[in-house]
């Protein structure tokens, strides 16, 4: 049997097989146009089938006819080269159509609009040419630089409104302190692995690498029978019914985060801590309120909040809203006022962004989040990978370069970004009120409970373990994973877990399903129809210590 055979085998006989590269190999002469357009039918029939099942992944299949009406671009080369509120000398761009967007969000996320380079209190921000992996690898060079005492952007002066970069005041803790400018990052082992990628690529030191090298043995958190632990190499998640975090909720343990904190802020680190809003594998939205709550007294103890001209904190809070931070404000509205919207969730998300601000006895009111990342093709939903990165003016760092053909300041991650991205968010955002945007993350909680509600009946049913679980507020229900054929019919994802750390005899495998709102109970019946004739799920699972 082909490769090709197998694969047809294993999605179904009434889907086409993923196309063989033979279809699309580019001799010298090119095709014609038959060859080509029997190519590209091949993949739209593949696509097309991919789409309609598509269940295991954060990404929305819901494009609102967005194609018909934005197809006209396709014929522009739209770059949106360099800052995103300077035109540049590419003129063929969708800068203007970038800022609306950008004001949508810092509107939705409690930032000071609209941007205004004058006012350090701004927002700045831009539409991202990648996911939230590009948005979280800029919040991380961003942190790293500004913590680590980099050049600043300040205001535009003089007639030509030229940017110019103001060097980091010495604080008060530097004088005798090596690690004053020597950031640790911190986040939560249910945090999306590009975190991981990103603090290599950028050469950010975690706590643990940190804690490793200086402090072999001295980490703070102690072990289950209050022996010295060993630095782990995440902040732990919260534990859930075995005593460990494997099968928690997927929220950071905010206990262990401060001790954590607690420990190298003492030894005069900057910190950046990263925060999740709708995690990768469980859909779980870290309190985002509350961690600021438990650290801000820390950084006040130990002098990482600075005040007075020229001086700045030394302390950096993220958060990671790739999924999250495009529904978790009409989740939070619909809670405020259920009269408006008509429902009254039954978990309120925590609140998370730029409206966070705490009182100090010295320095008066502090905003606590310094950035936010989101990504336009996961809620919204786009054709590819876009997103939003968003902070504030004060936080800006000097570019390393400004090259001047370009003829707008180099401050984004890309050089050339993705013109066509703005349109598309933009086009969602027009389409969709915020009654139509409460109505889409209602109908996905309510699709999330059906579905846990019909595995666990399932399971009785047949007399099988399927593992059925959500977290509070999620999109997302993990279960016991299927056969292949039903993961590759369905795109599922899949995760190993150990119940009992290195005891391999408590491994699980679990996939889940993202409840977006290209998903309607029709796809859930017909899943769980497939599950309930899986052998693998009829079979039993392997024996689970108590």
């Amino acid at each position: 049997m082909s490769r090709t055979d197998t694969l047809t085998v294993q999605v179904g006989h009434d889907e086409p097989a993923c196309p063989d590269v033979s279809h699309f190999e580019l001799p010298a002469g090119g095709l014609d146009d038959e060859q080509r357009l029997s190519a590209l039918d091949t993949m739209d029939a593949y696509l097309t089938s991919k789409r309609r099942y598509l269940l295991g992944y954060q990404a929305t299949q819901e494009m609102g006819g967005s194609a018909f009406d934005l197809g006209r671009f396709m014929q522009h080369n739209i770059n949106n080269l360099g800052d995103p509120f300077q035109s540049g000398g590419y003129k063929p761009n969708t800068k203007v159509v970038e800022h609306a967007v950008l004001d949508y969000y810092a509107a939705l996320w409690h930032a000071k609009g609209p941007y205004d380079p004058a006012d350090p209190e701004s927002y700045w921000g831009y539409v991202l040419s990648m996911g939230s992996t590009e948005g979280n690898m800029y919040a991380l060079w961003n942190a790293r630089d500004y913590l680590s005492g980099k050049a600043l952007i300040q205001q535009p002066t003089g007639p030509t409104g030229a940017l110019r970069y103001v060097p980091a005041a010495p604080g008060p803790s530097e004088p005798g302190n090596p690690n004053a400018h020597r950031p640790v990052a911190f986040y939560s082992e249910d945090t999306h692995y590009s975190f991981a990628k990103a603090v290599h690529v950028l050469g950010v030191e975690t706590f643990q690498a940190v804690g490793a090298e200086q402090y072999p043995d001295e980490c703070p958190l102690v072990g289950p029978a209050g022996e010295p632990g060993e630095w782990p190499a995440e902040v732990p998640s919260r534990r859930g019914p075995s005593g460990h975090s494997s099968d928690g909720t997927g929220e950071i343990d905010v206990d262990a985060l401060a001790v954590l904190v607690e420990f190298f802020a003492a030894k005069g680190h900057p910190i950046f801590v990263s925060l999740n809003l709708g995690s990768t594998f469980k859909g779980a939205h870290d309190d985002v309120r509350q961690v600021c709550e438990r650290l801000l007294p820390i950084f006040e103890r130990h002098g990482l909040i600075q005040g007075g001209a020229g001086l700045r904190r030394r302390f950096w809070i993220h958060v990671d809203g790739a999924l999250g931070a495009g529904y978790a404000p009409f989740v939070r509205m619909a809670a405020a006022d259920p009269a408006r919207f008509g429902w009254s969730p039954d978990v309120s998300l925590p609140e998370f962004d730029f409206g966070i601000t705490l009182p100090t006895r010295e320095f008066g009111d502090v905003d606590m989040v310094s950035s936010i990342a989101m990504s336009g093709h996961k809620w919204p939903g786009a054709p590819w990978p876009c997103g939003i990165y968003m902070t504030k003016v004060k936080y800006q760092i000097a570019p390393p370069t400004q090259p001047e053909y370009i003829g707008a300041p180099d401050t984004t991650f890309a050089g050339s970004r993705n013109g066509f991205s703005p349109l598309i968010l933009w086009d969602h955002l027009s389409r969709h009120s915020y009654q139509d945007q409460a109505d889409r993350i209602r109908r996905s909680q309510e699709l999330a409970a059906y579905l846990e509600h019909q595995l666990r009946a399932l399971e009785q049913q047949k007399g099988i373990d399927l593992w059925p679980a959500r977290t509070p507020g999620a999109i997302t229900v993990r279960f016991r994973k299927p056969s292949p054929e039903v993961v590759a019919k369905w795109s599922l994802s899949s995760q190993d877990v150990l119940l009992v750390p290195g005891d391999e005899s408590t491994r699980r495998s679990y996939v889940h399903v993202f409840l977006m709102s290209s998903v309607d109970r029709s796809k859930l019946d017909a899943l769980l129809e497939d599950l309930g004739n899986d052998p693998v799920i009829l079979a039993p699972a392997l024996p689970q210590p108590a």
